[in-house]
């Protein structure tokens, strides 16, 4: 095995739930509060219905369960579904340093071998850990964005991780696990270029499918590439274009990465919970234009001026099409949208990307007042501060201004333990009693001493 491959493989082993602190156990189970909850936003979504129903063809000896259901799947299909779930609203946690994705997505790899196989609290608490320090590290050192690549190129190797940690592999079947993943699963940056398609909100529940399937593989003995990063023609040189040196990972019998005393360590607690169903970069602007809206009438509006950092700008702002978007997924990707909505309507919330809303010809005229343009000083404090300011001129020749470095469930000004059970009920009302949200709370809160996962998930059966 390569070096890259044996630094994964050896620390996907030795991490164990007696490495973590309560301060990352309780960080783990808010996190599954907020991703179970976007779960259910997302349960009545068209993309969720269709994954649904193919996976719901499937029957498997290892029947792992369908989120919402009390239907089964093969844990692939299954973690595939209910990735595309929990995908959908793009409210779940999302993690930038430099490279950046939505780490929760890998969740579901976990849950659909933990399931089956009957694992405790315990476990699944420590392969989400694992997942999250893997993607982490990765996405410290790469911008796959910048080299045309989609976020799954990461996550699938923190899913693999997470989903082997359940199968409990040995090193060596680790090893290879993370090169059946790596190897034949590159996803195109396209994803998310241009009028975005349904596949935006699927694309990394596709590579939590092949995750748990390489993590399959590795189990019954088949063997991967021995150099899948490092080797000629492997992920580096393919993708990357250079080498890359993953920094170590402090070793744990010293109580490095994991000890009581280093907990900032963990990536899964410099993760961002959103408070808005929209893209990562959306949420600095639209909590200023919520802020903002209670002092000038839109109807009065006569110029809206942003400044913030290049990946605030380039990714939701610069496109034609997120100036006149036609898809939900455009729509929530897109700042002047969601600028004027929450001008217009005072809220961001799944019924903003209603069909008729995104079409909405009132709308336009206030889009096309508003300008965005990047603050080189922003850009160099991005990502340790999601800087951005606001300057909204009325028709009288008033400026109204309003700024932040860190939005509302930005880890500097995070959601605290209420509004995050506050966000599941509200994405979950759709299709949960309150009465089942509050035993799903418990249950979760309760996490490292549940035998298996079994009575939470029929607790969210819809």
């Amino acid at each position: 095995m390569d070096q890259t491959t044996e630094l994964l493989a050896s620390y996907s082993c030795g991490l164990t739930y007696e490495n973590l602190s309560p301060q990352v156990v309780h960080q783990v189970k808010r996190t599954i509060v907020d991703t179970l909850g976007c779960g259910a936003g997302g349960y009545l979504s068209e993309p969720a219905k269709i994954a649904r129903g193919l996976a719901g063809g499937i029957s498997s000896v290892l029947p792992s369960r369908i989120l919402g259901t009390r239907d089964y799947s093969s844990p692939d299909m299954a973690g595939f579904a209910n990735g595309v779930m929990i995908r959908y609203l793009d409210c779940n946690d999302s993690y930038f340093s430099p490279g950046g994705g939505h780490p929760s997505d890998m969740i579901p790899a976990v849950m659909a071998l933990a399931d089956p196989l009957g694992s405790d609290g315990r476990t699944v608490i420590a392969a989400i850990v694992l997942a999250y320090e893997v993607f982490g590290r990765l996405s410290d050192q790469v911008l796959a964005g910048e080299n045309g690549w989609d976020q799954g190129m990461f996550s699938i190797i923190g899913a693999t991780c997470g989903a082997g940690k359940v199968l409990g592999l040995d090193q060596e079947r680790m090893g290879h696990a993370i090169s059946l993943a790596v190897t034949p699963n590159l996803p195109l940056g396209v994803t998310r270029s241009g009028e975005l398609s349904m596949w935006k909100g699927c694309a990394t529940a596709s590579a939590t499918r092949a995750a748990i399937f390489a993590a399959q593989l590795a189990e019954q003995g088949m063997t991967g590439p021995f150099e899948p990063f490092e080797g000629r023609r492997g992920l580096w040189a393919q993708a990357v274009g250079s080498p890359v040196e993953i920094s170590p990972f402090p070793d744990l019998t010293e109580g490095g990465n994991g000890g009581p005393g280093d907990d900032g360590r963990f990536r899964i607690l410099n993760t961002t919970f959103k408070s808005y169903p929209s893209q990562i970069h959306t949420q600095a602007p639209i909590g200023l234009a919520l802020e903002l809206q209670p002092k000038v009438d839109p109807k009065e509006i006569e110029a809206i001026r942003i400044r913030s950092y290049r990946g605030g700008v380039s990714s939701p702002a610069t496109e034609p099409e997120k100036w006149d978007p036609k898809t939900r997924e455009t729509a929530d990707h897109s700042i002047p949208y969601l600028v004027a909505v929450a001008f217009q309507d005072g809220a961001v919330t799944p019924a903003s990307f209603a069909s008729q809303r995104i079409s909405d010809a009132a709308l336009r005229p206030l889009i096309s007042k508003i300008n965005i343009t990047e603050d080189p000083e922003f850009t160099r404090r991005f990502p340790g501060e999601y800087n951005c300011s606001m300057e909204v001129i009325d028709r009288g020749g008033h400026a109204h201004v309003a700024e932040t470095k860190y939005p509302k469930g930005h880890r500097s000004n995070p959601l605290d333990d209420s509004e995050v059970e506050a966000k599941f009920r509200r994405l979950s009302s759709d299709v949960l009693s309150p009465g089942q949200c509050d035993q799903a709370l418990q249950l979760i809160w309760s996490l490292e001493d549940l035998p298996e996962l079994e009575e939470l998930l029929d607790t969210i059966a819809v």
